[in-house]
């Protein structure tokens, strides 16, 4: 491989990445009144749990918990009149290690864990599949979902503590 193609190789695999962290400097952050659309608690007061639903129009919901985001996800019309999933341009959880946004389509979650978020049972969102795996052990986890293995009756499981 010729040092043209090597270079136009690296570049190439390292856009998406610096799209993706570019998408994550531009999200905005809860402010200390923001409510959860879901539940109604104040997101800002669990740093550590922040998912983020950004519209194309730039406006932004934020959760307590990737659990509330998929209650969202679902059904957006009955948490807030006139949104739709449609108009929805990038959802973001908060990865459970580095306290980072991921995003939640590419994010693995572990539900049964004994780890509890703010409304209990959570949807425990990871980077990668291996740190999922790590968790999974460490925190008696039941099962690693990838976003689109979330079933629209989970979250609701999740409140009564059902996996």
């Amino acid at each position: 491989m010729n040092r043209r193609a090597l270079l136009l190789f690296l570049l190439a695999s390292l856009l998406p990445a610096a799209t993706l962290a570019q998408g994550a400097a531009k999200l905005p952050k809860p402010g200390p009144k923001d409510l959860c659309p879901v539940c109604g608690m104040l997101v800002s007061k669990y740093p550590n749990w922040i998912a983020t639903i950004v519209y194309k129009d730039g406006h932004a919901h934020h959760f307590d918990g990737a659990k509330d985001m998929f209650k969202m996800w679902f059904e957006p019309a009955k948490y807030v009149a006139g949104h739709k999933r449609e108009d929805m341009a990038a959802l973001w959880v908060t990865d459970f290690y580095n306290l980072q946004p991921v995003d939640a389509r590419k994010a693995w979650f572990v539900v049964g864990s004994d780890v509890l978020g703010p409304m209990g049972h959570e949807l425990v969102a990871l980077a990668s599949r291996e740190d999922a795996a790590d968790f999974l052990k460490d925190h008696k986890g039941r099962r690693i979902l990838t976003f689109e293995q979330v079933a629209k009756d989970l979250p609701f499981r999740l409140d009564d503590g059902k996996f």
